[in-house]
């Protein structure tokens, strides 16, 4: 017989599920529909099947890596301390909410499991400092690779992306035969349909990513306590994640969610690709990793490759009014380092957000390892 205690828990882990659907959606699909290429319950449809793609296939190591491997003793994993655990990733997500920072979820669960073995006594210090690692390296990635795009590729890829809207819808259906058969509407040009297609793959990519990584803070507690197994696990929170990108998402794609959404389109996209491949990297190591703060660097790193990318040595109008420009002349110049405002971030923006993704996984870790050594019920 299923008890009371073990349905709560399942309630609980599919509620942090469907506050992640909510979160994640309007990053990995905003552009598709800021852009007009898809509609809001299509971007809401594909994340749940790509978020669960990701979650059936990689994610399964970051669950095993957190409920099993960062303590030497699953015992600890109770449902009571499994709800507790969740309990303080739900309240990370709402700081996050009510800072308006996307907190960093993965970094929350972690370091509430952390807390719980600090509190037993069974945390692996060794599998700690191997996910600590890579939470330093991969931001640093993320950054000198943005840095590398938007200093020399960037310009090109926004000639590649860059889509003129023609009239009409991109697609439209044809039902003269017995079964509907979605066609390219006729005023769709190619560049535009290309165009069409990268965005919405973006997206999908990053729902891949975010179920990758993300499944195992829903559900990886219950699974290391071993009332709930993996699959079961995995479609639950699949399903939850499902339901949040149909309903609390909505508001996320209209606005667009998050700054990395708020971006142009093209720097959107150089941002979601790479923190979303090294996400993908991470996970198949059994790694969970931050994709916000990832994100958030990568932002930086492109914004910085932009405002110091080389660009030509402006002209020279001589006293006889002939122009001094050497590259008119059909010879070589020398570029300069030209400064461009509109690259370049927001100094004390980047700052709070980084502040505030690293403080409430600190807070999460202190508070779970005084809740369970402290509190009497827990038995520390």
């Amino acid at each position: 017989m299923i008890s009371l205690l073990l349905v709560v828990g399942v309630l609980v882990a599919m509620f942090v599920a469907f506050n992640i659907g909510g979160s994640t959606t309007g990053p990995a699909f905003g552009p598709a529909v800021g852009a007009g290429a898809i509609s809001k319950p299509v971007a809401a449809g594909l994340m749940g099947v790509f978020f669960f793609l990701g979650a059936w296939t990689l994610g399964r190591n970051v669950v095993t890596k957190l409920g099993s491997e960062l303590v030497v003793d699953t015992g600890v994993f109770t449902l009571t301390t499994s709800i507790t655990v969740l309990f303080f990733i739900g309240v990370a997500l709402l700081v996050g909410n009510v800072f308006g920072v996307p907190a960093s979820t993965s970094m929350t669960a972690v370091g509430a499991i952390a807390g719980l073995g600090l509190a037993g006594g069974v945390l692996d210090f060794a599998v700690m400092g191997e996910i600590v690692v890579w939470w330093v390296v991969s931001p640093i990635v993320g950054f000198w690779v943005s840095l590398i795009v938007g200093r020399y590729v960037y310009d090109r890829l926004d000639e590649l992306v860059a889509m003129e809207r023609s009239e009409g819808p991109l697609f439209t259906v044809d039902r003269s035969g017995s079964v509907p058969v979605p066609r390219v509407h006729r005023t769709t040009n190619r560049r535009e349909l290309a165009g069409t297609a990268t965005v919405v793959g973006i997206g999908c990519l990053m729902a891949f990513s975010s179920g990758t990584s993300n499944i195992a803070n829903a559900v990886a507690p219950l699974v290391g306590s071993g009332n709930l197994a993996m699959n079961p696990a995995i479609a639950l929170g699949g399903l939850a994640v499902t339901v949040g990108a149909f309903t609390i998402a909505r508001r996320t794609l209209e606005t667009m969610g998050s700054d990395i959404t708020e971006l142009p389109l093209t720097a959107a996209i150089v941002v979601a690709a790479v923190s979303s491949t090294l996400v993908v990297f991470l996970s198949a190591l059994g790694i969970p990793a931050s994709f916000v703060i990832i994100a958030t660097m990568s932002v930086v790193g492109l914004g910085w490759g932009r405002a110091t990318r080389r660009v030509p040595a402006p002209a020279v109008v001589t006293g006889d009014g002939e122009s001094d420009d050497p590259l008119r002349e059909g010879t070589d110049t020398d570029a300069t380092e030209v400064p461009n405002p509109s690259a370049l971030f927001d100094p004390l923006t980047t700052a709070r957000i980084v502040l505030m993704q690293n403080v409430v996984p600190v807070v999460a870790t202190v508070g779970a390892y005084l809740t369970f050594r402290y509190v009497p019920i827990f038995g520390f």
